[in-house]
């Protein structure tokens, strides 16, 4: 009797490998609304039309998560320049985004995922916990992801996305 009363339980385990999306380059990013830290609503699908940079992060306030959102602020000019934007995706709260936001004096966009479903859905929650991995896509124009890093450095991670923008948008124009 034992046995079966386990079942469901490792059916549910199991069921809940396939939840996240296993995305790859080349696949459509998938649509989204979230919070941005000023309380306004973010639509991905706004986003047609221009290069995006979506990177996740796991909790505004903690060492690497500061360092990386430091370092896309430090080098924001550049992904810019490149008619580029970069969004920091956490599950953190807006209030939460906003505070990090000041008190680090960001010049990009925080996106609140709460319930961490934007961070399922890009594979990128960590198991058990509410709090997404540190992954960073790129997206081009046609909302087609170009590029996935996962378990990225935040301190080079910005730098790193900034020339592989440059690489990708060198091959888009041929």
């Amino acid at each position: 009797m034992k046995t079966l009363k386990l079942i469901p339980f490792v059916l549910l385990l199991s069921l809940s490998a396939f939840a996240a999306t296993d995305l790859k380059v080349g696949d459509p990013a998938i649509p989204f609304k979230l919070k941005t830290q000023e309380g306004k609503e973010f639509d991905l699908n706004s986003r047609k039309g221009n290069w995006t940079v979506l990177y996740f992060f796991p909790k505004a306030e903690t060492p690497g998560c500061t360092k990386q959102a430091c370092s896309f602020r430090d080098n924001i000019k550049k992904i810019r320049d490149m008619k580029t934007e970069v969004y920091g995706i956490s599950t953190n709260n807006v209030k939460d985004q906003a505070d990090f936001a000041k008190a680090h004096a960001l010049n990009f966009i925080l996106l609140a995922d709460e319930k961490a479903q934007v961070a399922n859905d890009y594979g990128s929650k960590m198991p058990v916990l509410n709090m997404s991995k540190r992954w960073t896509f790129i997206i081009d124009p046609n909302l087609v992801i170009r590029d996935i890093a996962k378990d990225v450095d935040p301190i080079t991670d910005a730098q790193r996305v900034a020339t592989r923008i440059g690489e990708l948008q060198k091959t888009a124009i041929k």
